[in-house]
């Protein structure tokens, strides 16, 4: 049962189909929080994370009439801000497709090195990958997705994207280990 303020999704959608602004700032209100902590595993910082979750409650709303009911609103939203957050991604992508991936080897984190630190340290430290690398690395890691599916995605081959998050992994090592040095 939700809280008295919150409204249930099928009640919000159904007045959104309507056409209620008052329903569709609801709706933002209701799930901001929800689409942003997704965006924010994909945007280098918090400004480009809000763009991201605005622009893709934009495409929500004009798009409200397709949602199918039968199926959870958070995938339909988080789909949609996922796709949004790579849509911004591919311009640096295009510019970045000249550079040598033929480097890079297998390389992995070790799980007791990310033991000690807090979500927040994680998500600080993901921020400060290259916008390729984190999102390849959300899209491989978190989200399921194999390499010839994001190299569709993003419009570079799989290889590319195995690439990618090996220099996305190594790069969170590095800054992993440094942490570690720092506190102990």
């Amino acid at each position: 049962m939700h809280p008295p303020h919150r409204i249930a999704e099928d009640e919000l959608i159904r007045q959104c189909k309507s056409g209620s602004l008052k329903y569709q700032e609801l709706l933002y209100k209701q799930f901001y929080g929800y689409a942003m902590g997704i965006s924010l595993r994909y945007c280098q910082n918090r400004d480009d994370a809000m763009e991201v979750v605005n622009d893709a409650f934009i495409k929500l709303f004009k798009s409200i009439d397709s949602i199918d009911t039968e199926k959870p609103f958070k995938a339909w939203l988080r789909t949609i801000v996922v796709n949004t957050a790579i849509d911004r991604r591919r311009k640096d992508i295009k510019l970045l497709q000249n550079t040598d991936l033929d480097e890079a080897g297998h390389l992995t984190i070790g799980i007791s090195a990310i033991e000690d630190l807090l979500a927040d340290d994680i998500i600080n430290m993901m921020q400060s990958l290259p916008p390729i690398q984190l999102a390849i690395f959300n899209l491989f890691e978190i989200d399921g997705y194999n390499h010839d599916e994001i190299g569709e995605m993003l419009k570079i081959p799989a290889s590319s994207s195995r690439v990618y998050l090996s220099r996305a992994k190594e790069k969170l090592r590095k800054v992993i280990t440094e942490e570690k040095q720092k506190h102990g």
